[in-house]
């Protein structure tokens, strides 16, 4: 069972909703019991996210934000300052990148001089992976795994348990070996494919997120569907009362 304030929604799951209504989504994100949430696209969005988070008494202590895509990467620290945002996490490498071990240090280097700058920004930098991190193997190794051996102490990690899933890694494994350098999960369930149309609320599908869940006991969960086929918010309160103990029978 999840505590609730070790929970929190990464709202690209509920990015329709935001477009159509910005405050109203929140308020219902809120409604379902969540306290925390995971922006994206800070920068553009900073002066509604001020407003609205604590008003449906929310808070975002991690983003996601394109830190080795933007050369400027000052607005996204000022915006994760105003925001009370301690942990920027760079979401997404392109796949080419993950091929050759030259390439993967180069990536984790970027990643370690990013983390200097915002250390001066008072804001620790991690990594999200998708499946191909894990797909790729090096000499038998994930690329994803000699990737974090290249990186600094302070940068951490937000593993996507599914997308790891995906990639042909023990999920439980990896999350013991790195340990407390996983300070976040996104957590999500489905049919273990490539078809985001195919996820599904957490714990409707087929990944081991009890074994997961149990192998980090410390990283916050964040709860994350790419896509859906339903209505988006019955998977997201159903994966809150799945992860919180409020839809287990009585």
């Amino acid at each position: 069972m999840v505590a609730v304030d070790n929970l929190s929604l990464q709202l690209y799951t509920v990015r329709h909703k935001l477009e159509e209504d910005f405050d109203a989504t929140l308020a219902r994100i809120a409604e379902i019991g969540f306290t925390k949430v995971e922006p994206f696209g800070v920068p553009g969005i900073a002066d509604q996210l001020a407003e609205a988070l604590p008003k449906h008494g929310l808070s975002a202590p991690t983003t996601h934000a394109g830190l080795l895509r933007d050369e400027d990467a000052a607005p996204i620290y000022a915006a994760a300052q105003k925001l009370g945002i301690s942990t920027v996490i760079e979401p997404f490498i392109d796949p080419a990148r993950w091929q050759s071990a030259d390439d993967v240090k180069a990536t984790a280097e970027a990643l370690n001089q990013a983390s200097v700058e915002a250390a001066k920004h008072g804001i620790t930098v991690g990594y999200h992976n998708h499946h191909f991190e894990l797909e790729s193997k090096i000499d038998g190794v994930h690329a994803l795994e000699i990737f974090v051996d290249h990186l600094n102490d302070d940068v951490v990690l937000e593993l996507d348990t599914y997308w790891a899933a995906v990639g042909g890694a023990d999920v439980p494994a990896l999350l013991k070996k790195w340990g407390s350098r996983v300070v976040a999960l996104h957590v999500k369930d489905g049919d273990g494919t490539l078809d985001n149309k195919a996820q599904t609320a957490v714990g409707d599908g087929t990944i081991a997120v009890a074994d997961i869940l149990a192998a980090a006991p410390q990283a916050l969960r964040v709860v994350e569907l790419d896509d859906f086929s339903g209505e988006i918010f019955d998977a997201v309160e159903g994966s809150f009362k799945f992860l919180t103990g409020e839809g287990a029978p009585a």
